[in-house]
C-alpha cells in the first residue's frame, strides 16, 4: 500500500514537472547542418504563408458579407420602417414625459397647498 502512495505520488510529481520544449533547440541533433536548417525555414516559411493566405480570404469574405448586410440594411424598407418607428416611439416618450413631468409638478403643488392649510388641494 505504501509502495502504491508513494509511486502515485512520483507519477503525479513527474507530470507536473516542466518539460523542456524541443523547438529551437540549439543542440537538436537534426539541425546541425545548413541544409536542415534551410529545409526547416523553408516548412516554417509555407506553413506562414499559408495561414496568410486563409486568413486574406476570411477577411475578406467577412468584408463581402459586411458589405452585404449594410447596403441591404441602409437601403430596405424595412429599414425605413423600423426608423420611423423608432422616431415615433421617441416622439411618444417625450410626450409621455412632457406630460409626466406636468402631474408631478401639480401634484407638488397641491401637496404644497395642503401643508399651507388649503384643505380643499387635499383630496388631489
Amino acid at each position: 500500500m505504501r509502495e502504491r502512495l508513494i509511486l502515485g505520488a512520483l507519477a503525479l510529481a513527474t507530470a507536473l514537472l516542466p518539460v523542456a520544449a524541443l523547438a529551437d533547440d540549439p543542440h537538436d541533433p537534426t539541425m546541425r547542418t545548413a541544409a536542415a536548417r534551410a529545409r526547416d525555414h523553408a516548412i516554417i516559411r509555407r506553413l506562414n504563408q499559408n495561414e496568410l493566405a486563409y486568413v486574406r480570404q476570411r477577411d475578406a469574405r467577412y468584408a463581402e458579407g459586411w458589405h452585404a448586410y449594410r447596403a441591404r440594411g441602409a437601403n430596405s424598407k424595412d429599414y425605413a420602417h423600423r426608423r420611423s418607428d423608432y422616431e415615433r416611439a421617441n416622439q411618444r416618450y417625450a410626450q409621455d414625459q412632457g406630460q409626466y413631468q406636468r402631474q408631478m409638478a401639480a401634484w407638488r403643488r397641491a401637496v404644497a397647498a395642503c401643508r399651507a392649510g388649503d384643505y380643499s388641494a387635499c383630496d388631489n
